[in-house]
């Protein structure tokens, strides 16, 4: 694979993981968010382990502390924004999401112009909050749960990958969440795990939502600041939106475009205020 700059590989990660979040709401008459979070998860491990055989032999204690809190982190972020999904808009909820790296972003801001850029995108998150004053109070508490397990996420993400050669980490992480959640979904779902077509269906998702974005999330944060991962991140409510529109058909009122566009200028700018980034050799 030729030389990848870590910022396409976080965007490619986005739209992928938003497509694959769009397609999954579309699918919750027939099969519970819980379920499909496990398929996700499930789809992630065998994935990776087959193609990475990650050596186990050797690791220490800390090492796996590490992956295990990775793994619990995934989990927790994907069950959460599921359930948040379908409750409330896909873009709204990934909109009150984005608060958990958002402030991350303000905690490990170092310049007066990173905090510029991460209030312009919270102020896009606060515009697609008051359109939708009607919101589920539950699905807004999942979102939030979503947010602040997104932001262990982020600092985990970097840890793993400093401990974990490759992919390895990841595959460890996906196998974890996969375990933990199988009783849950199995009492959830039922019968319709056995279903060929939603199988197949929570195989593409998994593919799109986890094997893809967080391969390109955790080669990326070998290289790029924890810092700007996460300001560059204030993309994921713009790709949530267009995903819904595309796929669901839930449609942006002018408010949702203005804070849309908050969001995006908030992380081009943040994006071009950044140091160079050295470039990833997957």
């Amino acid at each position: 694979m030729g030389r990848v700059p870590a910022v396409w590989l976080v965007l490619g990660g986005i739209v992928s993981v938003q497509l694959g979040a769009a397609v999954a709401k579309d699918l919750f008459t027939e099969i519970s968010p819980t379920a499909m979070v496990w398929l996700r998860l499930t789809t992630s491990a065998v994935v990776l382990l087959v193609l990475v055989r990650p050596r186990l032999r050797g690791r220490t204690r800390a090492d796996w502390a590490v992956v295990l809190a990775y793994g619990v982190a995934m989990l927790s972020m994907n069950w959460a924004i599921y359930l948040s999904f379908a409750r409330i808009p896909l873009g709204v909820a990934v909109a009150i999401e984005f608060l958990g790296p958002l402030l991350l972003a303000v905690a490990m801001s170092r310049r007066a112009r990173d905090l510029v850029w991460v209030a312009l995108a919270g102020v896009g998150v606060a515009l697609l909050g008051v359109e939708r004053a009607d919101l589920d109070p539950v699905g807004v508490g999942f979102a939030l749960l979503a947010g602040a397990a997104w932001a262990a996420y982020i600092l985990l993400s970097a840890r793993t990958g400093r401990r974990w050669e490759g992919l390895t980490g990841l595959a460890g992480a996906s196998l974890v969440g996969a375990v933990v959640l199988a009783g849950p979904a199995v009492a959830s779902a039922g019968s319709d795990l056995l279903d060929w077509r939603i199988i197949g269906l929570g195989v593409l998702i998994g593919v799109l939502s986890s094997v893809i974005p967080y391969s390109c999330e955790l080669i990326a944060l070998r290289v790029l600041p924890e810092r700007v991962f996460s300001v560059l991140m204030s993309l994921e409510p713009a790709a949530a939106a267009l995903a819904a529109v595309v796929v669901l058909q839930e449609f942006l009122t002018p408010w949702q475009v203005v804070a849309v566009a908050c969001v995006v200028a908030a992380s081009i700018g943040a994006t071009r205020s950044a140091a160079p980034v050295r470039e990833v050799h997957p």
